[in-house]
Protein backbone atom coordinates (compact mmCIF):
# COMPACT_ATOMS: atom_id res chain seq x y z
CA UNK A 1 0.00 0.00 0.00
CA UNK A 2 1.81 3.22 -1.01
CA UNK A 3 0.04 6.70 0.40
CA UNK A 4 0.72 9.89 -1.10
CA UNK A 5 -0.74 13.69 -0.24
CA UNK A 6 -0.46 14.43 -4.34
CA UNK A 7 -3.50 14.00 -5.80
CA UNK A 8 -1.52 14.81 -9.05
CA UNK A 9 0.84 11.73 -8.36
CA UNK A 10 -1.55 9.22 -7.28
CA UNK A 11 -3.97 9.95 -10.57
CA UNK A 12 -0.72 9.49 -12.70
CA UNK A 13 0.32 6.27 -10.81
CA UNK A 14 -3.35 4.90 -10.77
CA UNK A 15 -3.34 5.82 -14.59
CA UNK A 16 -6.19 7.71 -14.22
CA UNK A 17 -4.37 10.68 -15.44
CA UNK A 18 -1.41 10.96 -18.01
CA UNK A 19 1.64 12.75 -17.23
CA UNK A 20 1.66 16.10 -18.63
CA UNK A 21 5.68 16.65 -18.51
CA UNK A 22 8.43 14.42 -19.29
CA UNK A 23 9.96 14.95 -16.11
CA UNK A 24 6.78 13.43 -14.51
CA UNK A 25 6.66 10.69 -16.77
CA UNK A 26 10.09 9.53 -16.22
CA UNK A 27 9.29 9.23 -12.50
CA UNK A 28 6.51 7.57 -13.44
CA UNK A 29 8.50 5.09 -15.34
CA UNK A 30 10.83 4.27 -12.56
CA UNK A 31 8.21 3.48 -10.14
CA UNK A 32 6.72 0.81 -13.20
CA UNK A 33 9.58 -0.46 -12.97
CA UNK A 34 9.95 -1.14 -9.16
CA UNK A 35 6.20 -2.36 -9.41
CA UNK A 36 7.42 -5.59 -10.64
CA UNK A 37 9.26 -6.19 -7.58
CA UNK A 38 6.29 -6.61 -5.41
CA UNK A 39 2.86 -8.66 -5.66
CA UNK A 40 0.75 -6.22 -5.68
CA UNK A 41 0.60 -2.34 -5.27
CA UNK A 42 -1.93 0.25 -4.43
CA UNK A 43 -2.01 3.87 -5.04
CA UNK A 44 -4.17 5.66 -1.88
CA UNK A 45 -4.56 9.17 -1.56
CA UNK A 46 -4.82 10.71 1.17
CA UNK A 47 -5.72 14.33 2.21
CA UNK A 48 -3.07 16.27 3.96
CA UNK A 49 -5.37 17.64 7.08
CA UNK A 50 -5.72 14.14 7.92
CA UNK A 51 -2.46 12.99 7.19
CA UNK A 52 -0.83 14.17 10.55
CA UNK A 53 2.55 12.29 10.71
CA UNK A 54 3.40 13.68 7.33
CA UNK A 55 2.65 17.48 8.38
CA UNK A 56 4.90 16.48 11.62
CA UNK A 57 7.51 15.34 9.80
CA UNK A 58 7.47 17.91 7.10
CA UNK A 59 7.87 20.48 9.65
CA UNK A 60 11.00 19.05 11.38
CA UNK A 61 12.56 18.66 8.12
CA UNK A 62 11.90 22.83 7.86
CA UNK A 63 12.81 24.00 10.94
CA UNK A 64 16.01 21.39 10.98
CA UNK A 65 15.47 20.36 14.60
CA UNK A 66 16.71 16.71 15.80
CA UNK A 67 15.07 13.87 14.11
CA UNK A 68 13.31 11.64 16.68
CA UNK A 69 14.35 7.97 17.40
CA UNK A 70 13.00 5.53 14.59
CA UNK A 71 12.25 8.17 12.30
CA UNK A 72 15.14 7.83 9.12
CA UNK A 73 16.40 10.57 7.15
CA UNK A 74 17.38 10.40 3.59
CA UNK A 75 19.05 13.80 2.00
CA UNK A 76 18.63 13.23 -2.07
CA UNK A 77 21.23 15.62 -3.53
CA UNK A 78 20.44 14.64 -7.13
CA UNK A 79 17.58 14.12 -9.07
CA UNK A 80 16.79 10.24 -8.81
CA UNK A 81 15.95 9.89 -12.69
CA UNK A 82 18.76 10.50 -15.15
CA UNK A 83 18.61 13.73 -16.72
CA UNK A 84 17.41 13.85 -20.41
CA UNK A 85 19.86 15.99 -22.55
CA UNK A 86 18.88 19.42 -23.03
CA UNK A 87 16.96 20.22 -25.88
CA UNK A 88 17.62 22.74 -28.28
CA UNK A 89 15.05 25.75 -28.33
CA UNK A 90 13.51 26.54 -31.43
CA UNK A 91 11.35 29.45 -32.54
CA UNK A 92 7.78 29.21 -33.05
CA UNK A 93 8.02 29.94 -36.44
CA UNK A 94 10.84 27.24 -37.21
CA UNK A 95 8.32 24.60 -35.43
CA UNK A 96 5.51 25.40 -37.83
CA UNK A 97 8.45 25.25 -40.99
CA UNK A 98 9.85 22.09 -39.75
CA UNK A 99 6.32 20.48 -38.48
CA UNK A 100 5.32 21.49 -42.22
CA UNK A 101 8.49 19.66 -44.07
CA UNK A 102 9.42 16.69 -42.22
CA UNK A 103 7.17 13.45 -43.28
CA UNK A 104 5.29 12.66 -39.68
CA UNK A 105 3.28 9.16 -39.88
CA UNK A 106 -0.42 9.60 -39.03
CA UNK A 107 -1.27 10.06 -35.59
CA UNK A 108 -4.50 9.22 -36.28
CA UNK A 109 -3.60 5.83 -37.23
CA UNK A 110 -3.65 4.38 -34.10
CA UNK A 111 -7.03 5.16 -32.50
CA UNK A 112 -8.48 3.99 -35.75
CA UNK A 113 -6.99 0.61 -35.86
CA UNK A 114 -8.15 0.37 -32.43
CA UNK A 115 -11.64 1.56 -32.75
CA UNK A 116 -12.38 -0.52 -36.40
CA UNK A 117 -10.41 -3.58 -35.04
CA UNK A 118 -9.15 -3.41 -31.63
CA UNK A 119 -5.43 -3.60 -32.96
CA UNK A 120 -3.62 -2.58 -29.76
CA UNK A 121 0.22 -1.40 -29.73
CA UNK A 122 2.62 -4.48 -28.39
CA UNK A 123 4.02 -2.73 -25.16
CA UNK A 124 1.80 -2.70 -22.41
CA UNK A 125 1.52 0.90 -21.37
CA UNK A 126 1.55 2.06 -24.92
CA UNK A 127 -1.86 -0.20 -24.72
CA UNK A 128 -3.20 1.47 -21.77
CA UNK A 129 -2.69 4.48 -22.43
CA UNK A 130 -4.59 4.19 -26.00
CA UNK A 131 -7.14 2.53 -24.49
CA UNK A 132 -8.23 5.41 -21.91
CA UNK A 133 -7.25 7.92 -24.82
CA UNK A 134 -9.46 6.07 -27.10
CA UNK A 135 -12.59 6.71 -25.10
CA UNK A 136 -12.61 10.37 -26.29
CA UNK A 137 -12.63 9.73 -29.56
CA UNK A 138 -15.14 7.37 -32.47
CA UNK A 139 -15.53 7.09 -36.02
CA UNK A 140 -18.22 8.77 -38.08
CA UNK A 141 -18.28 7.96 -41.93
CA UNK A 142 -14.74 7.03 -41.92
CA UNK A 143 -13.85 10.42 -39.68
CA UNK A 144 -11.99 10.26 -36.70
CA UNK A 145 -13.45 12.65 -34.51
CA UNK A 146 -12.87 14.02 -30.83
CA UNK A 147 -15.70 14.78 -28.38
CA UNK A 148 -15.11 18.20 -27.01
CA UNK A 149 -14.78 17.44 -23.01
CA UNK A 150 -17.83 20.67 -21.91
CA UNK A 151 -20.23 20.61 -24.83
CA UNK A 152 -19.88 17.01 -26.54
CA UNK A 153 -19.50 18.46 -29.43
CA UNK A 154 -17.76 16.37 -32.37
CA UNK A 155 -14.36 17.90 -33.80
CA UNK A 156 -12.98 16.77 -36.48
CA UNK A 157 -9.27 15.09 -36.60
CA UNK A 158 -6.53 15.66 -39.21
CA UNK A 159 -3.08 14.85 -40.18
CA UNK A 160 -0.34 16.94 -38.95
CA UNK A 161 0.81 18.03 -42.07
CA UNK A 162 -2.81 19.23 -42.20
CA UNK A 163 -3.24 21.06 -39.20
CA UNK A 164 0.11 22.54 -39.27
CA UNK A 165 -0.97 24.44 -42.80
CA UNK A 166 -4.06 25.59 -41.02
CA UNK A 167 -2.57 27.22 -38.13
CA UNK A 168 0.07 28.82 -40.89
CA UNK A 169 -3.08 30.44 -42.32
CA UNK A 170 -4.66 31.23 -39.66
CA UNK A 171 -1.12 32.96 -38.29
CA UNK A 172 -0.32 35.02 -41.38
CA UNK A 173 -2.26 37.38 -43.48
CA UNK A 174 -3.96 40.27 -42.02
CA UNK A 175 -4.94 38.58 -39.03
CA UNK A 176 -1.20 37.44 -37.93
CA UNK A 177 -0.61 38.27 -33.90
CA UNK A 178 -3.45 41.26 -33.96
CA UNK A 179 -6.45 38.63 -32.87
CA UNK A 180 -6.58 37.92 -29.17
CA UNK A 181 -4.88 34.53 -28.73
CA UNK A 182 -8.59 33.47 -27.07
CA UNK A 183 -9.74 34.41 -31.12
CA UNK A 184 -6.86 32.19 -32.45
CA UNK A 185 -7.53 29.28 -30.47
CA UNK A 186 -11.22 29.10 -31.94
CA UNK A 187 -10.70 30.04 -35.08
CA UNK A 188 -8.32 26.79 -35.37
CA UNK A 189 -11.20 24.36 -32.95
Amino acid sequence: MVYGDSVLVINQLNKDWSCSSEKMDAYCAEIRKLEGKFYSIEYHHVVRDQNQPAGHLSKIGSSRVPVSPGVFVQDLLVPSIKEEKEVEEVPPAEQLVLAMTSPVADWREQFIKYLTNSEVPADKTDTERLIRRSKHYMLVDGNLMRKSAKEGILQKCIPQDEGAKLLHEIHSGSYGNHAASRNLVGKAF
